[in-house]
């Protein structure tokens, strides 16, 4: 009874210090594994004397397969093909040869300057050569950097995790069994991860079929349903073969998740919760078995190894991977600098040394220690500074650009086209075919279809996209349409032509602005636009005169004679809102009514108004602009 009664009193106290350290990361907005980590080793032996792992005996092992199961199967489902496929050929590279490079680069600095046997050395190079997507997906949510990185740094992360843990099993089977043979050691390589896949392609077909179908059961025990398939599947799978269940997981979660399942958001929030519940639990029990003493005596050595593998082996895997992508500078520099190492390198380090200590093999607690040293400095290093790092690059989603438009009118052709000069990619959205012919006609991307279709807006690249806006003729369709896209994907910029008191105080107002003003009328200003009754201007805002800039402009605004349509600041175009603070420096471009008719009638077939240029506006300011284009150059003279 006494036994049983510790064991519980650890499973408890495990609980509560995981999530005590997952809700202090949430409110000081660190990541989570930098407090998971030092709670276990306060909690642990060499700390409080707390938590003492070693109680649970076998059972550690068995709550860390399954544990991992759960968060591999999650990473899985956050697996999007679309999203992969643009950035796919980068990703093949860093899971195939981005492994071999970090392997062996990880080998020999564990080797000459850790002072580690070889076969100790590759062992460990096979450990790391994973990532921690557990570590890395909640740093993204944090930083908001560029959905590219994001997908690629995520997408590594999850498809690496399988790859990188079977290797470092056929290294340690390599070295256990005294088999030196490269072939041998290839095709046990293959044989899990083609086993893995196949079984876990299967599964997630059959859980699809079993959301789809089963209609007779609730959507909670659907989940549970899932849970008790995942396992099973990750059973069957090391019952076939060692260690191919890491893959059957991975491949399971991501099958699953681009089957169009309904009700697949229940079964990612509860996924989510066990894989919350999982990392807490491991990490802490993890953690609290380490020996700070063995991580001490590992000695200078063993931090060089670490710093070498963060600054040389890391960006070297990052150029060579990434050569011929379309990733600028500033996305390779922060892919070099962020590779954190999580659960499952800590998971499978703990498991060699037991399995190296059981038999009889020197080295078992040196590795564990080495690997706990990576994952301390590379959390601690890249975790607490990837923020910093992504806003000096310019590449958190905030700086995203690219326009999608929901509307072809002739005011939302003007507003694509200034987009289009910058040479953003812009997208617009209609269900009516002949509008959509217009937009085509002037080299504008146009899709013609519903934007109420999630998967339309998928299509057209919304994830990636700086800007959303929505400007049909319909108020109330645009804040609907706009309040849907920024649930499901997030843009930085939201914005839609809607009435000035949109249905009551939603709770997701706050995601969607209004644009351009609250005395928009965008049918009146397509008939102005039509008719040719508009001038187009802009006017930038100075220090000396700021306060009567606005003043004049906002007069005009309210008398509906004018709608300020973008802003430039930094040399960043955006949509303008109604809301916008405006600053000395910026430059707003905005459509003048004109009541004489025709005064301006620049339209190449009748319709085509977007066609107008910046003319001298004394109204507001003289800018003599000729040419739409030359908006952008920023020389022009003033008065």
């Amino acid at each position: 009874m006494e036994a049983s009664f510790e064991i519980t009193l650890q499973i408890v106290s495990v609980v509560v210090a995981g999530i005590t350290a997952q809700v202090l990361a949430a409110y000081f907005r660190l990541p989570s594994i930098v407090l998971l980590l030092l709670l276990g080793i306060l909690l642990g032996s060499d700390g409080l004397g707390v938590l003492h792992p070693h109680v649970l005996g076998t059972g550690l092992e068995v709550i860390v397969a399954l544990a991992t199961a759960i968060i591999l199967f999650e990473g899985g489902l956050n697996l999007d093909v679309q999203e992969l496929g643009r950035v796919s050929v980068s990703l093949q590279l860093l899971v195939t040869l981005g492994t071999l490079i970090t392997l062996i680069g990880g080998s020999m600095a564990a080797h000459w300057l850790g002072e580690f046997p070889w076969n100790i050395a590759f062992l460990y190079g096979s450990i790391i050569v994973v990532t921690g997507p557990t570590v890395i997906s909640p740093l993204l949510k944090q930083i908001n950097v560029d959905r590219q990185v994001a997908t690629i740094l995520e997408g590594e992360g999850v498809l690496i995790d399988p790859v990188g843990a079977i290797l470092a099993f056929v290294v340690l089977d390599t070295i256990m069994n005294g088999d030196a043979d490269p072939i041998n050691a290839i095709v046990g390589l293959l044989m899990r991860l083609g086993i893995g896949a196949a079984i876990g392609g299967a599964g997630g077909y059959l859980m699809s079929l079993i959301f789809k179908r089963a209609n007779f059961l609730s959507p909670e025990l659907k989940n549970l349903v899932v849970l008790a398939i995942l396992w099973g599947l990750f059973t069957v799978a090391q019952t076939i073969r060692s260690e191919s269940g890491v893959m059957t997981t991975v491949i399971a979660g991501a099958v699953f998740a681009n089957s169009s399942v309904p009700e697949e958001r229940l079964l990612r929030s509860f996924k989510g919760q066990l894989t919350i519940l999982s990392v807490s639990v491991l990490f802490i029990l993890l953690a609290a078995d380490l020996s700070i003493a063995s991580v001490f005596a590992l000695g200078w050595g063993s931090v060089f190894t670490v710093l070498v593998l963060m600054f040389v082996v890391r960006p070297i895997n990052i150029l060579c991977c990434t050569w011929n992508s379309n990733l600028n500078w500033r996305q390779k520099l922060f892919l070099s600098w962020v590779a954190p190492r999580g659960i499952v390198s800590a998971s499978v380090a703990s498991l060699f040394a037991i399995s190296l200590t059981q038999r009889g093999i020197n080295g078992g607690d040196a590795i564990k220690a080495l690997v706990f040293l990576t994952i301390i400095m590379t959390v601690v290093c890249q975790g607490l500074t990837a923020g910093t790092i992504a806003k000096w690059l310019r590449i958190t989603s905030k700086d995203a650009t690219g326009a999608m438009i929901v509307g072809c009118n002739p005011l939302s052709l003007l507003i694509a086209r200034f987009f289009q000069e910058r040479g953003e990619t812009v997208v617009m959205i209609d269900t009516d075919p002949e509008r959509c012919e217009q937009a085509a006609a002037q080299d504008i991307r146009v899709i013609s279809s519903s934007a109420l279709d999630v998967s339309v807006l998928e299509e057209a690249g919304l994830a990636s996209m700086g800007t959303f806006l929505a400007m049909t003729n319909n108020g109330e369709v645009n804040f609907v349409l706009a309040q849907r896209a920024a649930e499901e994907f997030s843009p930085p910029r939201v914005l839609a032509v809607f009435p000035r008191k949109p249905q009551a105080n939603s709770s997701n107002n706050h995601k969607v602005n209004q644009a351009f003003s609250t005395e928009l009328v965008i049918k009146t200003w397509n008939e102005y636009l039509n008719d040719g009754r508009v001038k187009l201007g802009t006017t930038t805002l100075n220090d000396s005169e700021f306060r009567k800039q606005q003043d004049r402009i906002q007069e005009k605004i309210k008398s509906g004679d004018l709608i300020p349509l973008l802003l430039e600041r930094e040399d960043r175009l955006q949509v303008m809102s109604a809301s916008q603070e405006w600053l000395v420096g910026d430059r707003i471009i905005y459509l003048l009514h004109d009541p004489r008719p025709n005064l301006l009638k620049r339209l190449s077939g009748g319709s085509q108004s977007t066609r107008l240029s910046l003319e001298t506006l004394p109204e507001v300011e003289e800018l003599p602009l000729e040419k739409l284009s030359q908006l952008f150059t920023g020389d022009a003279p003033k008065n």
